[in-house]
């Protein structure tokens, strides 16, 4: 175990370098060639949200559930935990990089999602698709494809979900040292970890075995309401301290430009941490939104690109509201201890914040928000997993094998090490991202034609309607 930690500590110290290159411009690039589409095409955004589906069309996904999955996965321990993690081991500054990567990453996200639709399967009564399936299509890659499927299972079914589920096992920590056994056993040798996954596991099960349009009702609930209301808070504590605000801002853009530590250390400077963080959060350009975009039932590509590149504006608003919570508060300024070393990190330190706003009761909301946010994380990032294994086999056999797994590392994610989880999720992403990168720029012609055509139909006041054929795209069977 210590000489696999090793190579991944390796991997992520080494190749985010390359990766956080890749990332800018792509996300330069898609903004120049769509004409900022993650701005210019937001007034639609409501208008295709609340497309009414039709009574033979309800076992479809709906363009607002799959917002949801899409959403559900993007808004996760990354938004909480994560935002902590970056802040204190990057500085504030790292909050600025993950703005400029939500700006510049919703033009690669639209074109991801665009790019999915087009070249989207049927699957029974609804459609399937994402990466491995438009690398197949429109490159013929057809092993690449595969590759790629393989490395987002192990991504999103074993790495983020077992991080998802270590994760919101820790958010009960603060309740175990309260206890009198917490003097004798650690949390993490206790039961509780044993207990709270076992839970978690009987829950994803009855997810992964049901209905797949189960999980976009699901998610389409307790992801608007949870989102809401964490926002709400963080706003209501920043004005609680409205006299920091110049303060905090000025550390951020200072930590963000302090060259020294980006060039002298660049894989722990802000630069780094915040665009590891931000895709980790926001997940744009890294292939796992485009599967839920998939399958939704639309008139046009572009509807599900535009709206999966709001879905990147909804995660950073929430990520700034965690960097908020933290940075306004007394806990971040008195976070160092007597060996220079920070005090609190990740949830504990976001726990402290709240606390410290509005007593328990902020703890005990970050503990719900933590668990119903992991919760709705599992769920999308197992659907991502679920149309990669589809794209793979379809074998109900290896399928059903998979879902066993996938529930299985759930439970075993709940008694993971913090460090581990979080280094392996990373090393993953960034494999996968870099697949999905270099694919999507090499079909940029192809994004730019669906787009045009979408616009043209807006000018002329019409509901777009998209036929593959008269545009001279080959290859996308769902749409003549």
């Amino acid at each position: 175990m210590d000489l696999i930690s090793q190579l991944i500590d390796l991997i992520n110290d080494r190749y985010y370098s390359i990766l956080v290159f890749l990332l800018i411009i792509t996300g330069f690039y898609y903004s120049y060639v769509t004409g900022f589409v993650q701005f210019r095409m937001l007034p639609y955004v409501f208008d295709i949200l609340t497309e009414k589906q039709e009574k033979h069309e309800k076992h479809h996904i709906s363009p607002f559930q799959a917002l949801m999955i899409s959403t559900a996965s993007r808004v996760g321990i990354g938004n909480i935990a994560g935002i902590a993690v970056a802040i204190v081991l990057g500085g504030p500054g790292a909050l600025f990089w993950m703005w400029a990567m939500a700006f510049f990453g919703g033009a690669s996200a639209f074109a991801e999602s665009t790019l999915a639709q087009v070249y989207k399967s049927r699957d029974g009564k609804g459609f399937k698709g994402g990466p491995a399936y438009y690398i197949s299509k429109a490159l013929n890659l057809k092993w690449l494809g595969a590759i790629f499927a393989v490395i987002l299972i192990i991504t999103y079914a074993y790495g983020f979900n077992g991080l998802q589920s270590q994760t919101m096992t820790s958010a009960f920590e603060f309740y175990y040292k309260g206890m009198a056994e917490a003097s004798e056993v650690s949390f993490a040798q206790s039961w509780w970890p044993i207990v709270i996954g076992g839970i978690l596991a009987i829950f994803a099960a009855f997810m992964f075995f049901g209905d797949h349009t189960k999980i976009g009702k699901v998610s389409s609930i307790i992801v608007p309401v949870m989102a809401m209301i964490y926002i709400g808070l963080s706003i209501i504590a920043m004005m609680m301290h409205y006299e920091k605000i110049p303060e905090v801002f000025s550390m951020i853009f200072k930590s963000a430009f302090d060259f020294e530590a980006i060039f002298g250390g660049f894989a722990g400077s802000a630069l780094v941490i915040g665009i590891k963080r931000g895709l980790f959060s926001n997940e744009a350009g890294m292939g796992s939104a485009p599967n839920a975009a998939a399958a939704a039932l639309t008139t046009h590509p572009a509807k599900q690109g535009v709206i999966q590149a709001f879905s990147v504006l909804i995660d950073v608003i929430i990520c700034t509201s965690s960097g908020f919570l933290v940075l306004f508060s007394l806990a971040y300024a008195n976070n160092i201890g007597v060996d220079g070393k920070p005090i609190l990190t990740a949830l504990p330190l976001v726990q402290e914040s709240m606390k410290e706003y509005y007593g328990n009761l902020g703890v005990h909301f970050t503990t719900v928000s933590i668990v119903l946010f992991a919760i709705t994380s599992l769920i999308g990032n197992y659907y991502y997993a679920q149309a990669n294994i589809k794209y793979l086999t379809q074998n109900p056999f290896i399928i059903n094998i998979f879902k066993i797994s996938a529930v299985l590392m759930i439970f075993i994610g709940a008694n993971m090490d913090l460090k581990f989880a979080w280094n392996l999720a990373d090393a993953t992403m960034a494999f996968m991202a870099t697949i999905n990168i270099i694919s999507i720029l090499l079909l940029g012609k192809i994004v730019k034609k669906v787009l045009n055509d979408f616009s043209e139909q807006k000018k002329q006041g019409r509901d777009p309607v998209f036929s593959a054929s008269k545009l001279g795209i080959k290859n996308a069977e769902c749409w003549d």
